[in-house]
């Protein structure tokens, strides 16, 4: 399909936010920025909560699609992952139907699946079927996105393409990150590609780079049309040279979701 024209980014000054900033433009989108807090050289970015329902509806008014980056990014209690990322979903979703916006990218994340077994030695890909098991609040919500935008589809025929995203930095920072790490420029290829892909209803992908060492199946994403052209390997020496490479006794080391399965929940105060 032809690209969208216009795609507000949710969690803009985010640090993924940030980085798609720079580089979805050149793609030929011009975006439209939201935000809890005011970013920095963006004097028009929409400054609102996603539980604002009437500055998230002006928000979608006019564009053709929406990259859904915001919320909280790490684990929190409970009510404060229900109201920004559970809640602030929803209202986006509504949002949207109201304004009669029909593609959605939601950022998931690999946390709706922490606690499957990494693949070992010649173990298969994890498939993006596998069953969800989250490890954290955080991942639990992501699964409600990704059930939601499910809903919406077969409801109201809203499309969603929900990226289950490993780490999108620069650079690896960890032995377990060179398996899910997504360069940024793969993260604008891979956002590309599922704005642009055709009757995609609600598809669920892996969001990574063609890693040496990755763990999961990429195949969802590359029907998109997405073609990852970075590799964490050239990473690898260094970082394990620091630390060591993955241990199959550390608990830390045995599920997707690295030491989120193992650290004790964050209980509200």
């Amino acid at each position: 399909m032809p690209a969208p024209r216009t795609v507000l980014l949710t969690g803009a000054a985010g640090g993924l936010g940030t980085l798609m900033r720079g580089l979805l433009p050149a793609y030929g989108y011009e975006l439209r920025l939201i935000d809890l807090r005011p970013i920095d050289g963006e004097p028009d970015a929409i400054i609102a909560d996603l539980g604002d329902r009437e500055a998230l509806r002006e928000a979608v008014r006019g564009v053709d699609a929406i990259i859904h980056l915001a919320g909280i990014s790490l684990e929190s209690s409970f009510d404060k992952i229900l109201k920004a990322n559970i809640e602030g979903t929803y209202n986006l979703y509504e949002a949207a139907r109201e304004e009669g916006v029909e593609r959605i990218v939601f950022a998931s994340s690999n946390h709706a699946v922490g606690f499957t077994p990494r693949p070992r030695g010649d173990d298969p890909l994890i498939p993006i079927d596998t069953p969800r098991r989250p490890d954290t609040f955080y991942g639990l919500s992501k699964s409600f996105g990704e059930d939601l935008a499910q809903f919406y589809w077969d409801k109201h025929g809203m499309e969603t393409v929900s990226v289950r995203i490993g780490s999108c930095f620069p650079e690896p920072t960890s032995v377990r990150m060179l398996s899910v790490w997504m360069s940024p420029g793969d993260g604008a290829r891979l956002f590309h590609a599922a704005l642009t892909a055709e009757d995609v209803q609600h598809t669920v992908v892996y969001g990574s780079s063609a890693n040496t060492r990755v763990w999961w199946d990429l195949s969802t994403a590359r029907a998109l049309g997405y073609e990852p052209q970075d590799d964490s390997e050239p990473y690898a020496e260094k970082l394990v040279a620091e630390q060591g490479e993955l241990d199959p006794e550390n608990p830390d080391h045995a599920c997707l979701g690295g030491h989120f399965v193992t650290k004790p929940p964050i209980w509200p105060h």
